[in-house]
């Protein structure tokens, strides 16, 4: 099926290009999301030859990809490079420093901060594999044949690749709570962005025999709370919207658009809802106002309108609920794939809303006074280049960080950096449940606890278990449980991690030593002097 915007990969042959030569780095950085240009950056400025390899066209992650709404919980721990970012951005704009904001704002700070520490970048480059000597990373060869060699790497991908390719353990989808002794991990039935009143799951009300809608499952998991499982939370693309006419395009109807793919949505639309979970947000009058979750960024359009950072939000929304289970394992092609797959279904739902007579009136107006921003993402269809990998694969260290971290319950001695934000999962799943003779669909998976107050970040969670791969780092997939990563996933950590990693990574050449056996007190100590917030 023809793409909604040709210009929109997530992976095209067309970027390999024969590469049959060596480079050679004593920092090789794969990915380049905002950790992957910290870290890149961070080392190139501690002097040490660096190499960004970046599997994609754009740098940045989601920071550039859309999510202008910074979760950053309490900005108090946030320091060191990260703070220096949004202050960079906050000059931009005029101010001091600014934590909402242009996705084609952050692009120009991320490509000034490259270009002034001078990194070497190679786009398009997919990871093949990887040579091991010994417990170490030798080299990685690309697709197209290009072999990098490297002393230290860091593995700054949403998806953990590398650290895959090095054999280093890790874990995908959900634990059961009784692995870490929590009680919000695994298979999760609760009440936000829920369905609260009954929609019919099947493809004719009320017959079982007409099959299930799609991506719904056929068993009911409210009797599997808290049981483990490989379901991995939903994605999705925070598109940057406006209602300014003069920047305003209307939504694209995508080829192939059928309908029947929505109607759980449409039925969710047609029938009352509650207060948390209406789709529009509204005025202190009551009135109807903008539809929840189009976060409306601080800076004003040039005719005085407005730009928003687009999030899930309620039963049915952006989030493609169970599509992407073969994401973090999957090969380039099966990802393209499911890439695309959600770019159709999110683009077909803002369709769906604006222009099918079945959706109420007052839905329809409200979405339709937004439509994309014709001044970003114009590379791509002025669609985000960037899915939402809210998870992936999770690195398993010698140190896990758990829910008991985010709790205050445990406190590492070695933290790095520090996290704050809730304990934070989307829905994973959608299910059947039978209540009083009456079949309903329910999500499941949607956790928002907060945490404690800011907890530290081992560093151990950055680097493989002791007796694993000796000289790779890991600020992305780190070692955390699927809940604790649901705090801990947030960009300003990614960038305070990716910092730390380009540190730790010129501590270990500098002491000619294992990632692992690298001396806390330095380590520390540098960070502390770069602005770092620890305690």
């Amino acid at each position: 099926m023809p793409e909604v915007f040709p210009a929109l990969h997530y992976f095209t042959d067309s970027w390999i290009s024969a590469r049959p030569e060596s480079i050679h780095a004593d920092v090789v950085v794969y990915g380049g999301t905002s950790a992957g240009v910290f870290a890149a950056v961070a080392a190139q400025r501690l002097g040490r030859s660096t190499l960004l390899l970046h599997p994609g066209k754009h740098l940045g992650g989601m920071t550039t990809g859309g999510l202008g709404w910074t979760d950053y919980g309490n900005k108090n721990i946030i320091g060191g490079m990260a703070r220096r970012f949004y202050q960079d951005l906050g000059r931009a704009y005029g101010c001091d420093e600014i934590w909402s904001f242009e996705p084609s704002v952050a692009k120009d700070v991320i490509k000034r901060m490259m270009a002034e520490a001078q990194v070497p970048v190679q786009f398009g480059q997919y990871l093949q594999s990887a040579t091991m000597d010994g417990r170490r990373i030798a080299m990685v060869t690309m697709l197209g044949g290009l072999r990098v060699h490297g002393k230290v790497f860091i593995d700054a991908t949403y998806e953990g690749d590398l650290l895959a390719l090095a054999g280093v353990s890790h874990a995908v989808g959900r634990e059961s709570n009784v692995a870490y002794g929590e009680t919000l991990n695994g298979i999760q039935v609760r009440n936000l962005h829920q369905f609260s009143h009954p929609v019919d799951p099947y493809v004719r009300p009320g017959d079982s025999s007409s099959g299930l809608l799609p991506w719904i499952v056929g068993e009911d998991l409210s009797l599997c709370q808290g049981q483990g499982d490989g379901r991995v939370q939903a994605y999705c693309f925070r598109v940057c919207m406006t209602d300014d006419p003069a920047l305003r395009v209307d939504w694209p109807k995508p080829p192939g658009f059928n309908p029947d793919e929505y109607l759980l949505a449409t039925r969710w639309f047609q029938g009352d809802k509650d207060a948390y979970n209406d789709q529009l947000a509204r005025t202190a009058d009551g009135a109807d106002a903008v539809p929840a979750k189009f976060d409306i960024l601080a800076p004003r359009t040039a005719g005085g309108f407005h730009k928003t950072d687009t999030n899930n939000h309620g039963p049915v929304s952006s989030d493609f609920i169970g599509a992407n289970y073969d994401w973090p394992q999957g090969n380039y092609v099966q990802r393209e794939r499911i890439f695309q797959n959600h770019v159709r279904y999110q683009a077909g739902l803002y369709w769906h809303i604006t222009h099918s007579p079945e959706i109420p009136q007052r839905y329809q107006h409200a979405y339709g006074l937004w439509g994309l921003a014709r001044d970003e993402f114009t590379d791509t269809g002025l669609w985000p280049h960037q899915l939402y990998v809210r998870e992936a694969r999770r690195m398993t260290g010698d140190y896990v960080l758990t829910e008991h971290d985010c709790r205050l319950t445990r406190r590492c001695p070695d933290a790095v950096a520090m996290g704050s934000y809730n304990m934070d999962s989307h829905n994973c799943s959608r299910f059947i449940k039978i209540d009083v003779g009456q079949v309903r669909v329910l999500n499941e998976g949607d956790v928002q606890v907060p945490c404690a107050g800011p907890y530290g970040i081992s560093y151990r969670c950055l680097v493989p278990r002791t007796g694993e791969c000796e000289n790779l780092l890991v600020p992305v997939c780190l070692s955390a449980s699927h809940i604790a990563y649901g705090s801990v996933r947030m960009e300003p950590v990614f960038m305070a991690l990716g910092e730390v990693a380009a540190n730790a990574a010129h501590c270990a050449l500098e002491e000619q030593c294992a990632v692992q056996a690298v001396d806390f007190s330095i380590l520390q100590s540098r960070l502390v002097a770069a602005g770092a917030v620890l305690t």
